[in-house]
């Protein structure tokens, strides 16, 4: 036979396998090769034991607070807040109930300037009684003012710790001014059951 066996293979129909042109030093190459000498595989390097870690260099440490902590101090500081603001209202409504008792007391004494003389007569020997601030108090006389007084004519008011004898009228402005002003001023139409001590008493 001149056709080799190569030949007739060809011929059949069989190919011959085609084999990768790699460079030989490529093909022969190891698995691990190729690596620069003296470096193992590579694997994440630890950082050294003992030295600390900068990645937040620059800012500063502090421990953070509990938000008990923070909730607690931000009551304690609502709570001093409350208690001094109702502490300056209290000061600041003392100091005005003390200025409008000054300017009450004004106003009574500029009313009853001259009252003293003109009703309170000091040969009265008559004393007339009554309730007030929880005690019996008394304010002497004449003859002709006890049945005025009772009668509602008169009127008793309080100035700087002292009782008057008054108009009706000037009574009633009196109280106008300072409603605990007046003190005594008879209804002669009321019944004996709203006055606690009769006007027609005498001790």
């Amino acid at each position: 036979m001149s056709d080799s066996l190569r030949d007739q293979l060809l011929k059949a129909g069989f190919a011959p396998p085609k084999v990768e042109n790699r460079p030989r030093a490529q093909q022969q190459q190891r698995p691990g090769q190729g690596r620069p000498h003296g470096q193992p595989n590579a694997r994440p390097q630890a950082k050294p034991a003992g030295r600390p870690d900068r990645s937040h260099a620059g800012k500063p440490s502090s421990p953070p607070r509990e938000r008990g902590e923070i909730d607690l101090a931000k009551a304690y500081a609502l709570r001093a807040r409350t208690e001094r603001e109702q502490r300056e209202r209290e000061q600041r409504e003392a100091e005005q109930r003390a200025r409008e008792k000054r300017e009450r007391k004004q106003k009574l004494t500029a009313l009853l300037q001259g009252q003293g003389v003109a009703f309170n007569d000091a040969n009265a020997e008559i004393p007339r009684h009554f309730p007030h601030a929880n005690k019996i108090r008394r304010i002497y006389v004449t003859a002709e003012q006890l049945p005025r007084l009772n009668g509602g004519e008169l009127a008793v008011v309080q100035l700087a710790g002292r009782y008057l004898l008054v108009s009706r009228e000037t009574g009633l402005a009196a109280q106008a001014i300072d409603p605990d002003a007046l003190v005594l001023l008879c209804d002669p139409h009321a019944s004996a059951q709203e006055d606690d001590i009769p006007a027609d008493l005498v001790w």
